[in-house]
């Protein structure tokens, strides 16, 4: 399965060595050019580059892209390697037909393993999930991804969780490439698991901060993150009164929604 596709995928993840390298080009010449070997006009990493760079310029939409590839000048497209065609070197943009073939069969989640941050050095690291706004088509549900971002808003990775699944199937998989020693790994209670607690601890040698919340009105909240952890090297903190999950009617915390 792929990490943020809900195809299968048969391209392996970066390897660290891919991700430590410096500049963006160097890092997308090691993605694998979907396309045939006949008929390339664009040089792939170029068009990667110009979608990058449409995207970050406010385009949301491959027509956007393609608007942008067609008025960016011509340093701009020579600064992003587009292919040049006659004597006198003339840079010549992607269609946005091109760009919108090449995007759609490059692998995702390479992609975003590539374009992410290292988390190594890093004081917190903060694991959550959502839906990607905009993503449901019919009866195909929304795409759920989960990310790791560091304390200063970068992005570690997102990749998607598959259907018929959840985010704690996915945990220990969207870390598990990373160097997290000395890192402090946050997340909500849904993740307040064993195994978790241990693969953080034991494997990737990090601290960790789970949020739990407090099932029964007789169990204490300490009580509980000890029975949520047990078996694991822990330090549990009394959890906020806004991690309550909604509608419970043992009172409101000042965060509750």
């Amino acid at each position: 399965m792929c990490r943020q596709s809900a195809g299968v995928c048969l391209i392996k993840s970066p390897s660290r060595q891919h991700r430590a390298l410096p500049g963006l080009p160097r890092r997308l010449a090691t993605l694998a050019d979907p396309r045939h070997r006949r008929g390339k006009r664009h040089p792939f990493v170029s068009v990667l580059l110009i979608a990058c760079s449409a995207v970050l310029s406010g385009a949301r939409s491959f027509a956007a892209i393609g608007q942008w590839a067609r008025n960016a000048p011509h340093e701009a497209l020579a600064r992003l390697g587009a292919r040049t065609t006659s004597v006198f070197a003339v840079r010549v943009a992607p269609s946005t037909a091109t760009v919108r073939r090449i995007v759609n069969r490059t692998c995702p989640g390479v992609l975003a393993d590539l374009l992410g941050a290292d988390p190594a050095g890093s004081d917190t690291l903060a694991v959550d999930g959502k839906s990607a706004r905009g993503s449901r088509h019919g009866d195909t549900p929304a795409a759920h991804l989960l990310a790791a971002v560091t304390g200063g808003g970068l992005t570690i990775t997102q990749p998607r969780v598959p259907d018929k699944t959840n985010e704690i199937t996915c945990f220990a998989g969207l870390l598990a490439p990373f160097d997290l020693t000395g890192v402090t790994v946050t997340a909500d209670a849904l993740h307040a698991q064993r195994g978790h607690a241990r693969f953080l601890a034991e494997d990737k040698k990090a601290r960790y901060a789970l949020a739990v919340r407090e099932e029964e009105p007789s169990r204490s909240p300490r009580a509980a993150a000890h029975a949520a952890l047990e078996g694991s090297d822990r330090e549990v903190l009394r959890p906020h009164r806004g991690t309550r999950p909604q509608g419970d009617p043992r009172g409101a915390g000042p965060d509750r929604r």
